[in-house]
């Protein structure tokens, strides 16, 4: 967690400390009939990236159109400066927890990367983005849809690159399933001559892959691999014994050894989950599963024991950070589970989640968007929305900070009452929706000679004779933008002296905040520290 305790030195209002994300002074129309202040490409794509999960609507964009501009932008950066739309996408996938978005990118990476003629770095991004074994399928999948069949060399290079990595046994049986269009043994393939095994025993499993998708009633597990022998084994059994297997000594285990997944686990057993079923899989479920499951757990009535169980790791600070889930994760499953067991657990994660959120000193006003436009979903998957997102963040850097005012605007806006040792989770649960977006009111109306202001927000300002917000605020105080959403424009200028705009869905990009606070300009996340600006001292 970041901490520093010494006041700012003092600054004119020219000379503190900048950001990476940049306006260029030019306006136009923002989506709401406001003042927009666009931004230049990098810092455009910067948030779009942070906050497009691709082929989603937001309120004022098809997902369509938000995809085209993020590809665009991509092609137009991998040809002007390949490093740094390297250094983004690998961040993306990696520090964001953005994983669509940084496959499509590599993917339009290399594209644009071949048109324009230019070698090198397009191996590098493939490889940089895949982190998960079914990765690689699903890049080859968007490629052919999109550009064929047809495959680069620098593509299949770093797609095999992430094969040979990634690919073992428990990563076939949870990943090389008949619903996939790209098995394994289509990417090997297709990849052909490469990958080459990394490890003495792989040679054996990628046959074993290519057997599993062209011959799957010839294919035998390789003889000394102990996972898939094991899962052949249970495989094998009459369905009317299975069943008896949960509930014999070692049931959980036998089913770990064998690398049975709960997703695997209901055909296999042809029938329901009940809560024997899940007390036996519970033990090798990871962290995200187990979050996505608590309705499950509920509805089968597993014991409490093991129900103690699964909420000490959801808890888990090196299992939160381990899983890299959005904040907002933890937030619905809070909303969904139907019992109370939960409820410290998915506090406790949702905090960790926010480790990066820094306590700060001094008096903080706190401004979180709850407009119309913040109500729209960030992904199909979710039925939360970036207001929630916005209560989140702004809720937890309140608590944190010394002394701060929370404020909820939209077209009006209140104080928001925050108590000591409130439970962020049930704290959020009490915003409201406030209609429009005056951003420039509620800083006029609640700026009180505060040391810093954060604004949660998707900057779409309604219309106005303010051109920006920000005009109350004296120029040597720093302003802080936390943008959800990735439209085109800003609602007000960035990246010079004191006034600076972040984004994203996890707590990331927060730890640019201690850097400026220190007077220390701040360089893109994935990028070295730049070393410390004196500002005229």
């Amino acid at each position: 967690m970041a901490r520093f305790n010494t006041r700012r030195a003092t600054t004119t209002a020219t000379t503190g400390p900048t950001s990476p994300v940049a306006t260029t002074g030019r306006t136009v129309r923002n989506h709401n009939g406001g003042t927009g202040h666009l931004r230049d490409e990098k810092s455009e794509l910067f948030l779009l990236a942070v906050a497009n999960l691709v082929g989603q609507d937001s309120c004022y964009e098809r997902g369509g159109d938000r995809d085209d501009r993020y590809t665009a932008l991509v092609r137009t950066l991998a040809v002007r400066d390949p490093e740094w739309t390297l250094g983004l996408l690998r961040w993306l996938r990696d520090g964001a927890a953005m994983r669509t978005a940084s496959l499509v990118g590599a993917a339009e990476f290399t594209r644009a990367r071949l048109d324009a003629g230019l070698p090198g770095h397009s191996r590098q991004a493939v490889d940089a983005v895949l982190r998960r074994p079914d990765e690689p399928g699903e890049l080859l999948a968007y490629w052919t849809a999109r550009y064929g069949r047809a495959l680069p060399k620098p593509l299949k290079r770093g797609v095999a690159d992430a094969a040979a990595r990634m690919y073992d046994a428990r990563a076939l049986l949870k990943y090389d399933t008949a619903s996939k269009g790209y098995r394994f043994g289509d990417v090997l393939e297709l990849t052909h001559p490469a990958p080459h095994p990394d490890k003495p025993w792989q040679g054996e499993l990628f046959r074993y892959a290519l057997d599993r998708r062209h011959r799957p009633d010839m294919a035998l597990p390789p003889a000394g691999n102990a996972v898939l022998t094991a899962h052949r084994e249970l495989a094998a059994l009459p369905v009317a014994e299975r069943r008896a297997v949960l509930e014999a000594p070692g049931g959980a285990e036998r089913l770990a050894a064998a690398g049975m997944t709960w997703e695997a686990l209901a055909g296999w057993l042809q029938g329901p989950l009940d809560a024997a079923a899940w007390e036996a899989v519970i033990p090798s479920m990871g962290p995200m599963a187990l979050v996505r499951n608590l309705r499950n757990f509920d509805r089968a009535g597993v014991s409490d024991e093991a129900a103690s169980a699964v909420a000490r790791r959801i808890a888990d600070r090196d299992e939160v950070r381990r899983s890299r889930q959005f904040p907002f994760r933890y937030l619905a499953a809070h909303r969904h589970a139907p019992s109370l067991r939960w409820g410290h657990a998915l506090e406790q994660a949702l905090r960790h989640s926010l480790e990066n959120v820094p306590d700060l000193p001094g008096r903080t006003l706190v401004l979180v968007d709850r407009s119309g436009s913040m109500f729209d979903r960030p992904s199909a998957q979710t039925e939360l929305n970036r207001a929630d997102t916005a209560a989140v963040f702004g809720t937890a850097l309140a608590l944190r900070a010394a002394a701060a005012d929370l404020v909820e605007f939209g077209t009006t806006s209140r104080k928001f009452d925050l108590r000591p040792g409130d439970s962020l989770l049930k704290a959020v649960d009490r915003f409201g929706s406030l209609g429009g977006t005056d951003t420039a009111r509620a800083v006029r109306t609640h700026y009180r000679g505060h040391d810093r202001v954060v604004i949660v927000t998707d900057e779409q300002t309604h219309g106005g004779r303010t051109r920006d917000p920000l005009e109350p605020v004296p120029a040597h105080v720093p302003c802080y933008t936390w943008n959800l959403a990735g439209y085109r424009t800003g609602h007000a200028p960035s990246g010079g002296a004191d006034r600076h705009t972040f984004g994203g869905l996890t707590d990331a990009a927060f730890r640019l905040v201690p850097l400026l606070e220190a007077g220390r300009d701040a360089a893109w996340p994935w990028e070295q520290e730049r070393p410390e600006r004196r500002n005229g001292r």
